[in-house]
Formats: structure tokens, C-alpha cells, sequence
């Protein structure tokens, strides 16, 4: 497999997961009462839909099509998320956990990718990665914030 292809598919994975996070984000908004949750939860919206943009120019770059959709576990996810928030009393609780679990995901794919030694990434994707990582491991630390808040 061409270097090009091996970083392609990797940063591809990200995407998907990129679009798989603004859904969950835009299912807990519609979800939550709270409106300090909801904004947290909205802005989130607007930052994986700059993450997905992002990733989109990087893959292109290497000369690859990016994705275009989500995954099918994460549609799972969302309906697991939307029948136990539905069946809670503190829906807004059940909504930042499981933001919480998506994002220590994330936090650990993009590890995962900074950490491969047998893939040396472009300085420009590293950086491009780092920032994205710490931008959901602030996610991360602002849901667990919001969840010890309500519960």
C-alpha cells in the first residue's frame, strides 16, 4: 500500500468518526434542556463540522477522496444514545455520558495515529492532528465538567 493511501485511510477513519461525532453532538442538543449543555453541545456541532473540513483538504492533498458519511456503529451509537436518554429521568446526564465515551474514543484513535511508528506523518498533518485531538480531549474534560454539574 502507497504511503499516500496507508495516511489516506487513517485520516479517512478520523473523518468518519468526525461525522459520527456531530451527529451524536447535533442528537444531544435536540435532546437536552439545559441550556448551557445545549450550547456546549452546539458549538461542538460547529467544530466537527471544521474537523470534517479539515481532514476533507488533508486527505485531498495525499491525493485521495475522502468519505463522504458517518459509519453504521455509529448509528448505533445514536440509537443506543436516543432509547436510554429516552428512558432516564435525567436525560441530560445520559446525553453527556455518552459524549464522554465517544470522545475518549476519539482522544484514543487520534493517539493511536500520532503514536504509529511505522507511519511518519507530514508536519502539517501532525499538526493538523494534535490540534483536533486536544480540541476533543477539552470536549472530553468540559462534558465530564457539565455531567458532575447535573448530577
Amino acid at each position: 500500500m502507497k504511503y499516500s493511501e496507508k495516511i489516506s485511510n487513517r485520516l479517512n477513519n478520523l473523518l468518519e468518526k468526525t461525522y459520527d461525532a456531530e451527529k451524536g453532538y447535533k442528537l444531544g442538543s435536540e435532546k437536552v434542556e439545559n441550556s448551557a449543555v445545549k450550547r456546549f453541545l452546539d458549538t461542538k456541532i460547529g467544530q466537527r463540522r471544521e474537523f470534517a473540513e479539515q481532514l476533507k483538504t488533508e486527505i485531498l492533498t495525499y491525493g485521495e477522496l475522502p468519505k463522504k458519511e458517518g459509519s453504521f456503529k455509529g448509528d448505533l451509537h445514536r440509537t443506543w444514545m436516543n432509547i436510554t436518554a429516552s428512558l432516564s429521568p435525567n436525560e441530560t446526564e445520559i446525553i453527556l455520558s455518552e459524549v464522554e465515551r465517544g470522545e475518549k474514543a476519539f482522544v484514543a484513535e487520534y493517539d493511536e495515529i500520532l503514536k504509529d511508528e511505522e507511519v511518519v506523518l507530514a508536519p502539517s498533518t501532525e499538526n493538523l492532528l494534535i490540534s483536533q485531538r486536544n480540541s476533543v480531549q477539552s470536549a472530553l474534560n468540559t462534558a465530564k465538567t457539565y455531567e458532575e454539574m447535573i448530577s
